[in-house]
């Protein structure tokens, strides 16, 4: 008997983990809304976008910024870790600083250093006239 109570205790223990689990995957998701259009996000792993998925939903006007970018201050700064990324990759979403929210829409080199928080493989080609976003 203590055998089968122990069975059935440790499948509960086991099944909730996995329940746990899932709902931890499902707060990981984001995706960007651009044009009645959604885009899925892949997330880093780190505390910034932790940080970031608390504000979520958030719908944001972005400045535009040499033809490749666009960019927002946030109200909130979120922690960072700055590294030197080398190239910007099209569908980039980055940190600046620790309150600067950057989306790239081309490819190119820099010198500038980011904390990523994920990438959009499928963005469209954006222009200067695109300026509100929701991310969620």
């Amino acid at each position: 008997m203590k055998k089968i109570l122990l069975v059935l205790l440790s499948f509960c223990l086991l099944t909730g983990c996995q329940k746990e689990d899932s709902k931890i995957k499902e707060e990981k998701e984001m995706f960007l809304v651009l044009q009645n259009e959604s885009y899925e996000v892949t997330l880093e792993k780190n505390e910034t976008v932790s940080k970031f998925l608390t504000l979520l939903p958030l719908s944001i006007q972005m400045q535009e910024l040499n033809g490749n970018e666009k960019y927002v201050y946030l109200d909130t700064a979120l922690p960072n870790n700055p590294e030197q990324v080398q190239t910007i990759q099209k569908g980039d979403v980055m940190l600046y600083q620790n309150n600067c929210l950057v989306l790239f829409y081309k490819t190119f080199p820099t010198s500038y250093s980011y904390t990523k928080i994920g990438h959009i493989n499928n963005l469209p080609d954006l222009d200067s006239d695109i300026v509100e976003v929701t991310f969620k």
